[in-house]
């Protein structure tokens, strides 16, 4: 699925001719750090900064059996992007649900939001969260994982 690429790749494209503007003009130290602020915008924005996704009956599989909460986001999403910083290596804890690459998953977020695919919706012990404070759900996280 392409959809989830299209920013990182549009950031890309954008920051390739500007770092090479840059170099042109004789401000390769310039072009370096432009070039490199695109490439750290790309990755944040990307599938690549979050955990591993899994499918919305998996997680909930997985979470029935070991009580991690369950994290619906999309690539792109800043607020999904807020929450994976925020949470720091707990975000690895939790069992992650790309709503773009998983149609089970969007319509749980869907169901959660009434008919909107609001993210991030984080799911614990059955009950969904929208965009919740990442210290809250680093709380909710089980003690014995």
């Amino acid at each position: 699925m392409t959809r989830p690429w299209i920013l990182p790749m549009s950031l890309m494209v954008c920051g390739a001719p500007v770092a090479t503007a840059l170099v042109i003009e004789g401000s390769a130290g310039a072009a370096v750090a432009v070039l490199l602020v695109f490439v750290l915008l790309a990755w944040l924005h990307s599938p690549l900064a979050f955990p591993p996704s899994t499918g919305a009956v998996e997680a909930r599989r997985r979470s029935a059996l070991d009580g991690r909460p369950i994290v619906y986001w999309r690539a792109g999403c800043k607020y999904c992007l807020r929450l994976r910083i925020r949470l720091g290596r707990s975000a690895r804890r939790m069992h992650w649900v790309d709503i773009w690459r998983d149609p089970a998953g969007a319509a749980a977020v869907r169901e959660a939001n009434d008919g909107d695919e609001t993210v991030p919706t984080v799911v614990v012990a059955g009950r969904p969260h929208v965009n919740p404070d990442p210290g809250w759900v680093r709380g909710q996280l089980p003690p014995s994982l």
